[in-house]
Protein backbone atom coordinates (compact mmCIF):
# COMPACT_ATOMS: atom_id res chain seq x y z
CA UNK A 1 0.00 0.00 0.00
CA UNK A 2 1.41 3.39 -1.03
CA UNK A 3 2.77 5.75 1.88
CA UNK A 4 0.57 8.15 0.55
CA UNK A 5 -2.45 8.58 -0.86
CA UNK A 6 -2.10 8.73 -4.82
CA UNK A 7 -4.66 9.28 -7.60
CA UNK A 8 -6.41 6.07 -9.02
CA UNK A 9 -4.77 2.80 -8.96
CA UNK A 10 -2.05 3.13 -11.26
CA UNK A 11 1.36 0.97 -10.69
CA UNK A 12 4.93 2.18 -10.24
CA UNK A 13 5.98 5.63 -10.91
CA UNK A 14 2.72 6.21 -12.41
CA UNK A 15 0.45 6.80 -9.52
CA UNK A 16 3.54 9.46 -7.97
CA UNK A 17 2.64 11.26 -11.89
CA UNK A 18 -0.69 11.73 -11.71
CA UNK A 19 -0.19 12.68 -7.90
CA UNK A 20 1.95 15.83 -9.35
CA UNK A 21 1.78 16.40 -12.59
CA UNK A 22 3.99 19.55 -12.82
CA UNK A 23 6.60 17.50 -11.41
CA UNK A 24 6.37 14.50 -13.87
CA UNK A 25 6.49 15.95 -16.79
CA UNK A 26 10.15 17.23 -16.36
CA UNK A 27 10.99 13.95 -14.83
CA UNK A 28 8.94 11.97 -18.30
CA UNK A 29 11.06 14.66 -20.54
CA UNK A 30 14.46 13.53 -19.04
CA UNK A 31 13.47 9.62 -19.57
CA UNK A 32 12.58 10.54 -23.48
CA UNK A 33 15.84 12.36 -23.78
CA UNK A 34 17.92 9.70 -22.34
CA UNK A 35 16.07 6.68 -23.57
CA UNK A 36 15.00 7.43 -27.24
CA UNK A 37 16.97 10.87 -27.90
CA UNK A 38 18.83 10.95 -30.43
CA UNK A 39 22.27 9.14 -29.48
CA UNK A 40 24.96 6.99 -31.26
CA UNK A 41 23.54 4.35 -28.49
CA UNK A 42 20.84 2.45 -29.31
CA UNK A 43 17.47 2.57 -26.95
CA UNK A 44 17.62 -0.86 -27.06
CA UNK A 45 21.16 -0.34 -24.72
CA UNK A 46 20.16 2.41 -22.89
CA UNK A 47 17.22 0.93 -21.29
CA UNK A 48 19.57 -2.03 -20.75
CA UNK A 49 21.54 0.24 -18.64
CA UNK A 50 18.34 1.79 -17.10
CA UNK A 51 17.13 -2.04 -16.32
CA UNK A 52 20.34 -2.73 -14.90
CA UNK A 53 20.73 0.39 -12.59
CA UNK A 54 16.98 -0.38 -11.48
CA UNK A 55 18.07 -3.91 -10.86
CA UNK A 56 21.03 -2.93 -8.61
CA UNK A 57 18.83 -0.38 -6.58
CA UNK A 58 15.93 -3.44 -6.21
CA UNK A 59 13.06 -1.56 -7.70
CA UNK A 60 11.02 -4.24 -9.10
CA UNK A 61 8.75 -1.71 -11.29
CA UNK A 62 11.34 0.43 -13.08
CA UNK A 63 13.71 -2.46 -13.54
CA UNK A 64 10.69 -5.19 -14.99
CA UNK A 65 9.41 -2.30 -16.89
CA UNK A 66 12.77 -0.58 -18.33
CA UNK A 67 14.14 -4.81 -19.08
CA UNK A 68 10.78 -5.32 -20.92
CA UNK A 69 11.10 -1.66 -23.26
CA UNK A 70 15.15 -2.97 -23.92
CA UNK A 71 13.78 -6.48 -24.97
CA UNK A 72 11.61 -5.51 -27.35
CA UNK A 73 14.02 -2.93 -28.82
CA UNK A 74 16.12 -5.89 -28.88
CA UNK A 75 13.72 -8.12 -30.60
CA UNK A 76 11.88 -9.62 -27.68
CA UNK A 77 15.29 -10.79 -26.18
CA UNK A 78 14.14 -11.12 -22.66
CA UNK A 79 16.88 -13.71 -21.43
CA UNK A 80 19.83 -10.83 -22.71
CA UNK A 81 18.29 -8.82 -20.63
CA UNK A 82 17.94 -11.21 -17.71
CA UNK A 83 21.81 -11.77 -18.25
CA UNK A 84 22.78 -8.32 -18.12
CA UNK A 85 20.98 -7.74 -14.69
CA UNK A 86 22.60 -11.06 -13.74
CA UNK A 87 26.20 -10.31 -14.56
CA UNK A 88 27.06 -8.08 -17.47
CA UNK A 89 30.26 -9.04 -17.83
CA UNK A 90 29.55 -12.37 -19.20
CA UNK A 91 26.22 -11.32 -21.07
CA UNK A 92 26.52 -10.88 -24.80
CA UNK A 93 26.80 -7.63 -25.06
CA UNK A 94 29.67 -5.34 -26.73
CA UNK A 95 32.93 -4.28 -24.90
CA UNK A 96 31.81 -0.86 -24.94
CA UNK A 97 28.20 -1.17 -23.41
CA UNK A 98 30.07 -3.61 -20.58
CA UNK A 99 32.38 -0.57 -19.61
CA UNK A 100 29.43 2.41 -19.78
CA UNK A 101 27.78 -0.40 -17.43
CA UNK A 102 30.45 -0.49 -15.02
CA UNK A 103 30.36 3.26 -14.61
CA UNK A 104 26.85 3.17 -14.47
CA UNK A 105 26.83 0.42 -11.19
CA UNK A 106 29.35 3.00 -9.41
CA UNK A 107 27.34 5.56 -9.89
CA UNK A 108 24.68 4.28 -8.72
CA UNK A 109 26.73 3.63 -5.77
CA UNK A 110 27.86 7.53 -5.74
CA UNK A 111 29.26 9.43 -8.08
CA UNK A 112 32.88 9.79 -6.96
CA UNK A 113 33.13 5.88 -7.03
CA UNK A 114 33.48 6.79 -11.23
CA UNK A 115 37.91 6.98 -11.69
CA UNK A 116 39.35 8.30 -14.61
CA UNK A 117 40.38 4.46 -15.33
CA UNK A 118 37.27 3.44 -15.88
CA UNK A 119 35.96 6.61 -17.72
CA UNK A 120 39.63 5.41 -20.37
CA UNK A 121 38.23 1.90 -20.22
CA UNK A 122 34.98 2.98 -21.84
CA UNK A 123 36.90 5.33 -24.45
CA UNK A 124 39.08 2.37 -25.35
CA UNK A 125 36.19 0.56 -26.43
CA UNK A 126 35.09 3.36 -28.49
CA UNK A 127 32.84 5.44 -26.12
CA UNK A 128 32.13 8.84 -26.74
CA UNK A 129 32.20 11.78 -24.52
CA UNK A 130 28.35 11.76 -24.86
CA UNK A 131 27.81 8.28 -24.43
CA UNK A 132 29.94 8.15 -21.11
CA UNK A 133 27.74 11.27 -20.20
CA UNK A 134 24.80 9.86 -20.94
CA UNK A 135 25.60 6.27 -19.18
CA UNK A 136 26.27 8.92 -16.37
CA UNK A 137 23.21 10.70 -16.24
CA UNK A 138 20.69 7.44 -16.86
CA UNK A 139 22.07 6.25 -14.16
CA UNK A 140 21.74 9.29 -11.91
CA UNK A 141 18.31 9.36 -13.25
CA UNK A 142 17.39 5.92 -12.56
CA UNK A 143 18.52 6.25 -9.03
CA UNK A 144 15.98 9.11 -8.12
CA UNK A 145 12.84 7.11 -10.09
CA UNK A 146 14.01 4.41 -8.60
CA UNK A 147 13.97 6.10 -5.05
CA UNK A 148 10.94 7.60 -5.86
CA UNK A 149 9.17 4.60 -6.73
CA UNK A 150 10.05 2.75 -3.91
CA UNK A 151 10.05 5.56 -1.20
CA UNK A 152 6.72 6.30 -1.64
CA UNK A 153 5.72 2.27 -1.80
CA UNK A 154 3.97 2.57 -5.14
CA UNK A 155 2.64 -1.12 -6.11
CA UNK A 156 4.05 -2.93 -9.36
CA UNK A 157 1.60 -5.68 -11.44
CA UNK A 158 3.65 -9.05 -10.99
CA UNK A 159 2.37 -10.32 -14.89
CA UNK A 160 5.33 -10.32 -16.91
CA UNK A 161 2.89 -9.95 -19.56
CA UNK A 162 1.38 -6.79 -18.34
CA UNK A 163 5.36 -5.53 -18.09
CA UNK A 164 5.68 -6.89 -21.83
CA UNK A 165 2.83 -4.59 -22.95
CA UNK A 166 4.24 -1.72 -20.99
CA UNK A 167 7.88 -2.15 -22.74
CA UNK A 168 6.09 -2.11 -25.85
CA UNK A 169 4.69 0.81 -25.62
CA UNK A 170 7.38 2.93 -23.62
CA UNK A 171 9.61 1.21 -26.35
CA UNK A 172 7.30 2.55 -29.38
CA UNK A 173 5.49 5.72 -28.12
CA UNK A 174 7.54 7.42 -25.48
CA UNK A 175 7.80 8.72 -22.14
CA UNK A 176 6.34 12.10 -22.90
CA UNK A 177 2.53 11.73 -23.60
CA UNK A 178 -0.67 13.05 -21.81
CA UNK A 179 -1.65 12.86 -18.15
CA UNK A 180 -5.12 11.01 -19.77
CA UNK A 181 -2.91 8.79 -21.76
CA UNK A 182 -1.06 7.74 -18.96
CA UNK A 183 -4.30 6.57 -17.36
CA UNK A 184 -4.97 4.49 -20.63
CA UNK A 185 -2.28 2.63 -20.86
CA UNK A 186 -1.92 1.67 -17.00
CA UNK A 187 -5.48 0.45 -16.94
CA UNK A 188 -4.90 -2.12 -19.10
Amino acid sequence: MPHIRLQGDLPGILGPFAFRPETARPMRELAEILLRGPSTLPSGERELIAAYVSSQNDCYFCQTSHGAAAAHHLGGNEQLVQDVKRDYETAAIPEKLKALLAIAGKVRKGGKNVLPEDIEKARSHGATDLEIHDAVLIAAAFCMYNRYVDGLATWAPQDPEAYREMGRRMAEQGYVRSEEGAKAVSSR
